[in-house]
């Protein structure tokens, strides 16, 4: 079998492409816990440096979007606090919402990176141009992953990741004398 150009780029080169970041919430912006109440409201924590990296991918001119199973106003919320414009909550086929919002954007599938640490993100981890994955992802994720951070889900993979990206879109040293400069 013969690969085709796309194929042998490295991790870097697929970084380097990404002009809009898909991050899936589960085990990814979080650790995968899930708190209930006892009026049955869902809790979830998030990771001040994952959204702050977050934040940074806007300033470096790359756009972000999220894709969850689960609905949750918590994740609104987040959403709205870290300025992600694409929201997808309580998707059971990931693909309908990649599509959706490839149309809404305009941005071809190999622009488009994609974070996810199980089976309900493979679809989409297998079409777009960088896809990444959490340390502590299932195996079948992490074997199809162009990238897999040293960091777990909740606890720094989404700023690893976004820092990977910045890097190699030569973004990341100017933003960095921009906050030691205030």
């Amino acid at each position: 079998m013969t690969s085709s150009p796309a194929s042998s780029l490295s991790a870097t080169e697929r970084a380097s492409r990404v002009r809009l970041m898909i991050f899936d919430i589960d085990g990814v912006l979080t650790d995968g816990g899930l708190m209930f109440t006892a009026e049955g409201d869902t809790m979830k924590s998030f990771n001040s440096m994952d959204g702050h990296g977050a934040k940074l991918l806007r300033e470096a001119g790359i756009d972000t979007a999220i894709i969850t199973g689960r609905k949750s106003g918590i994740v609104a919320v987040r959403a709205q606090e870290l300025r992600i414009k694409h929201l997808y909550q309580g998707i059971e086929h990931k693909m309908i919402a990649f599509q959706q919002l490839l149309n809404e954007t305009g941005i071809a599938p190999e622009e488009c990176g994609y974070m996810g640490d199980d089976w309900p993100d493979l679809a989409v981890m297998l079409r777009v141009g960088f896809a990444a994955a959490p340390a502590n992802s299932h195996p079948e994720v992490i074997a199809r992953a162009h990238w897999v951070s040293k960091a777990r889900g909740g606890h720094g993979a989404v700023r690893e990741v976004c820092d990977t990206l910045m890097r190699a879109q030569h973004r990341y040293d100017a933003l960095l004398q921009a906050a030691c400069e205030g």
